[in-house]
């Protein structure tokens, strides 16, 4: 097993170990154990974790966890992209707190970053989880952006426009994705929705010349449809207000009974207003923050 240098901790028992020394179901259940009284919870089940790992192109190689002995203290994974690298899932569990290795965990990520000279390196926190933010303000990183998460509950529309409307399949919605404009993060970046097998696209024409389309995706839990998510809106011609109203309107006829989550909403989105008329609400604030590699 190899076995990284610590160099934030003084305990000699605790080693940081990469994480593909690991099955996924290990990390699973120490990244749930890392959670359980998080600001935000978010659970996940072993095939989740797995889809999450490839969706962001996480390097297991080079994410990280801290054990003492056979017990697993915590662990923090590292997405990497030709110019940037991603800090995501940072933990530790509630009994090894306040022992450093949260910051022994991600100073061995920054430094496997900063060793493949790549430029940036992202990660994404809750807001108003100061613990966490001010370790990253220690560890280099400046706030970058302020993001919403967004849930909707399942019910149709109050009404749906005039025009045609086209339902395309993952191709379909990946050609579309080369037109965007809007603010992307890493987990609303194109190269994230490559990753995605079940992408689809409506693309609407409304009676006055509008038109636009809108990216989403239905996730699935054990075949059954679950939650849109994963939306992308793009205004073609007209006002970005009523083609997204327009888009949504008719996605919500289509799926009436499904929840909505959108994560990482920009706070000019010009789409948000439709979002908020269609019933959004806010679920949680997060902060984008960036450190750039010394020396580039």
């Amino acid at each position: 097993m190899v076995v990284l240098p610590v160099p934030a901790l003084t305990e000699t028992a605790v080693r940081l170990v990469p994480a593909n020394q690991f099955s996924i179901e290990q990390l699973t259940q120490a990244y749930n154990q890392t959670r359980v009284d998080y600001v935000v919870p978010m659970p996940m089940n072993a095939a989740r974790l797995a889809e999450y790992v490839r969706t962001y192109d996480v390097d297991l190689s080079a994410s990280v966890v801290a054990m003492d002995g056979n017990e697993m203290l915590g662990l923090a994974m590292l997405g990497v992209r030709p110019h940037a690298a991603w800090i995501t899932r940072l933990g530790v569990l509630p009994a090894a707190r306040r022992r450093h290795i949260g910051r022994a965990l991600m100073e061995a990520l920054l430094t496997i970053s900063d060793e493949r000279r790549l430029p940036l390196t992202l990660l994404e926190v809750i807001k108003n989880n100061v613990p966490a933010y001010n370790l990253f303000v220690q560890c280099g990183f400046q706030p970058k952006s302020e993001m919403l998460v967004l849930r909707r509950p399942p019910g149709p529309p109050a009404h749906v426009p005039e025009g045609d409307v086209e339902l395309l399949e993952r191709e379909g919605a990946l050609a579309l994705l080369s037109e965007r404009s809007d603010f992307e993060t890493w987990v609303t970046a194109t190269d994230s929705l490559r990753n995605v097998d079940s992408l689809q696209a409506l693309q609407v024409r409304l009676a006055d010349g509008s038109r636009g389309w809108l990216v989403f995706q239905i996730q699935k839990l054990r075949l059954l449809p679950l939650l849109l998510t994963r939306f992308t809106l793009h205004t073609q011609a007209g006002e970005p207000r009523y083609v997204a109203e327009a888009l949504l309107s008719f996605l919500y006829m289509l799926f009436p009974d499904l929840d909505t989550q959108v994560e990482n909403v920009a706070l000019n989105e010009p789409h948000l207003p439709a979002m908020l008329d269609l019933g959004f609400i806010e679920a949680f604030r997060r902060i984008e923050m960036y450190r750039v590699c010394p020396g580039l």
